[in-house]
């Protein structure tokens, strides 16, 4: 298998890669102009500027660095969507989802740049520029999601400055300072030089017309006969290098006007000691021809001693390798040559993406991928501009004086199979990863591959990583991911869809065993025919789930569903005058019911249902309708209704003292939640047993391998209960028990 032809410019590589999955159609530019100019031919962009003949340009444009004609339909297509109430529907239709899903994302990120502009000019005024550093970097991020969107906007943008110089009109400087330190660099990661150097120029033209007209009356000659000189000694050059027995590749181009004002600055030169306003590059074979083009250049021209750098023998920080000299010619013009060999040449063209393409992927290809292929070049561009990110932080944290930790250090990015980035935070893992892409993905993750290979689900994710998740077809998440010792989230976004999985699930079984308890009870009072809606609404509650939950908490009991459907018949005498408080016999025995009424010598009490008090809880007494008083336990959430709705009827009444000799025995509920098994019922019951409590009532319900027990049994005193509850917990599988 090849690797990735040495030949194959970053440019090329970016130029194809955008134009995969575009569909060329027959005649496709013609059809997609036919299908723009209604629309576009009235039309004017807040520059001034023909909507139809900006996108014509920008064909113009794209053409020329070799984009096809698939990618230059895609210009008339994003400015027709601006103009169509339904552009997705209606591009989909007629050119297919992908140039579809091209012009709205375009759109979107018009809506972006113009943001950070703004930001751009607050930053010029003096103010903090790490918020402009920001939004440079969420740029970049939505431009490497499509690169087919990077190549459109460079050929917009490069168009509106070619309107701003054609018109003379006055450039908005958000516009330009967006030109010059965002496209423009972003065009020369890409290794678009063409776009690069007349983008520069243009923008640096429209920030600082003075500098740019004096640097530009410097030079002596125009910038068409200087690359007309530089191509004549190119073709010198390489003819002569031949002769020697060297397959030179010699390259040379003209220093731009910007570049030029750049190096004056950073080195504080004046013009006249700049040497490489001409510059040619050599590329050899090997580095033994690195020395012998060096000599043959040197016994050629007039070299200037103090302007000779040897970075092979010693190289820059970086890695950049290269020989670099200046020499004049017969004329006493300063022409730089730079000598490299092609591994050189690409690791400082390509940086990152040389060294993945030729050193990582090898003859084999990587991860199962051809070194060769259009994939392997998106991962090279996609791995460039998150490069170029990273460097952008970090210089801009230099000059906010912020340490540069702040912003980089707890981000990191990743690609998908398909090469799009993923922007998560230091230490996610595969999990997190796929609940960023779909919730539903992450429920369903079940392994993972890091560049081809598969990895525990814990393992931290690293910058440039390409993971492709495995996941199951239904199921749902481990509750072990929530465990923060085992590092299966990092995100906070992705536990909390994880907390909200379960806590939905368990809002599901509370309805499930509150509908069933509703249920239940219309079948023994005989009125399965009422509507579950209706019934909720009556008792209050805007549907049948909120009531099913409520009775699935144990927080509303079903006493109050049995008096909505068996109400009591209607008094024809105010409510006061049927309470008859019956006094009984008076024997020596007045605790005979275990509870006294204070201030009254006897009354007829019973224990309620609801709550089933037992001593020593804190209770507190109701009359009720020639039942005598009902005792509650003070927090018993059906007697604060009855005492909210009848204040008067609420008296105090405390436990009795029991007989010597005498004890009494109260039924109290107990609620367990446990995860079934063969044997649980049997083992709490031995419990139960073990410290001697009569168990009078059981009942048992099992919903998705969960059980929920309701044990009623006979105490004296509830303050016993709660020791015996805690030896119940132990038991195995049991999450959780307590007293209803």
């Amino acid at each position: 298998m090849k690797s990735l032809s040495p030949d194959l410019s970053l440019a090329h590589a970016v130029v194809a890669v955008a134009q995969q999955g575009l569909v060329t159609l027959p005649e496709g530019l013609a059809r997609a102009r036919a299908f723009a100019e209604p629309l576009l031919a009235e039309a004017q962009l807040d520059t001034g500027e023909n909507i139809l003949a900006h996108a014509d340009a920008m064909v113009a444009i794209l053409r020329h660095i070799g984009g096809s004609e698939a990618i230059q339909a895609a210009s008339y297509l994003v400015y027709a969507s601006e103009h169509l109430n339904k552009p997705r529907e209606v591009i989909g239709k007629a050119f297919g989802e992908a140039d579809a899903e091209l012009a709205v994302q375009t759109t979107q990120l018009i809506h972006v740049q113009r943001q950070a502009r703004s930001v751009q000019g607050a930053a010029a005024s003096g103010a903090d520029t790490g918020l402009h550093a920001e939004n440079v970097r969420r740029m970049l991020l939505a431009f490497s999601r499509d690169l087919r969107v990077v190549l459109l906007r460079l050929a917009s943008r490069l168009q509106t400055l070619r309107h701003y110089a054609a018109s003379r009109l006055p450039v908005p400087y958000g516009l330009a300072h967006e030109s010059l330190h965002v496209f423009a660099p972003l065009a020369n990661r890409l290794g678009i030089w063409q776009i690069k150097w007349e983008m520069e120029d243009l923008a640096f033209r429209f920030l600082e017309p003075d500098t740019y007209r004096e640097v530009a009356r410097l030079l002596d000659e125009k910038r068409t006969e200087r690359e007309r000189y530089m191509q004549d000694l190119q073709e010198q050059l390489t003819k002569e290098l031949k002769g020697q027995g060297m397959e030179a590749q010699v390259q040379g181009r003209p220093k731009h006007i910007y570049s030029i004002v750049k190096k004056m600055r950073g080195k504080s030169l004046s013009f006249d000691k700049i040497f490489d306003i001409r510059a040619l590059r050599v590329v050899v074979p090997t580095v033994p021809d690195c020395y012998a083009a060096l000599s043959w250049v040197h016994a050629h021209f007039q070299p200037v001693v103090e302007e000779f750098d040897d970075y092979i023998a010693r190289p820059k920080p970086n890695g950049y390798q290269s020989l670099h000299s200046v020499v004049r010619d017969a004329a006493g013009r300063a022409i730089e040559v730079q000598i490299r060999t092609q591994d050189m040449h690409d690791h400082a063209e390509l940086g990152v993406a040389a060294h993945w393409a030729y050193k990582e992927a090898g003859t084999k290809g990587y991860a199962g991928v051809s070194a060769s292929s259009l994939y392997d070049a998106k991962i090279a561009v996609l791995r460039q501009l998150l490069a170029w990110e990273r460097e952008l932080a970090s210089s801009g944290e230099a000059q906010s004086g912020r340490a540069t930790s702040d912003a980089m250090s707890d981000r990191i990015y990743v690609l998908t199979p398909d090469a799009a980035i993923v922007e998560l935070p230091q230490g996610s893992t595969a999990v997190d990863f796929a609940y960023s892409l779909h919730t539903n993905l992450g429920h369903r993750c079940r392994g993972a591959r890091i560049d081809g290979t598969m990895v525990p689900l814990n393992t931290p994710l690293k910058n440039g990583q390409t993971v492709e998740v495995i996941a199951t077809k239904e199921g749902g998440p481990s509750r072990d991911w929530l465990n923060p010792e085992l590092g299966f989230l990092a995100s906070p976004r992705a536990r909390s869809k994880v907390r909200s999985w379960f806590n939905a699930l368990l809002a599901q079984e509370t309805v499930a065993r509150g509908r069933e308890s509703v249920e239940k009870l219309l079948q023994r009072e005989g009125r399965t025919a009422i509507k579950l809606e209706d019934l909720a609404s009556q008792l209050g509650f805007k549907s049948a789930d909120d009531l099913f939950e409520v009775v699935g908490k144990d927080e509303f009991s079903l006493r109050n569903i049995e008096t909505l459907l068996n109400p009591p018949e209607a008094a024809p005498v105010p409510l006061d005058e049927q309470i008859i408080l019956k006094k009984a016999k008076p024997s020596g025995n007045s605790v005979r019911g275990g509870v006294l009424v204070v201030g009254v010598d006897s009354l007829l009490t019973q224990l309620a249902r609801c709550c089933k008090p037992a001593p020593p809880d804190a209770i507190q007494g109701f009359v009720t309708r020639g039942k005598g008083v009902s005792i509650h336990r003070a927090d018993c959430s059906n007697f604060r209704q009855m005492k909210l709705r009848s204040e008067d009827r609420v008296i105090d009444v405390e436990w009795g003292r029991a007989l010597a000799g005498e004890t009494m025995y109260y039924p109290v509920d107990v609620a367990v939640e446990a995860i079934d098994r063969q044997g649980l019922l049997r083992d709490i019951s031995e419990v139960f047993a073990k410290e001697k409590m009569n168990v009078i009532g059981v009942q048992t319900q099992s919903i998705k391998g969960l059980a929920w027990m309701t044990f009623t049994i006979e105490i004296s005193d509830s303050a016993r209960l709660a020791k015996v509850l805690t030896v119940v917990k132990e038991v195995k599988g049991v999450r959780n028990a307590r007293r209803r």
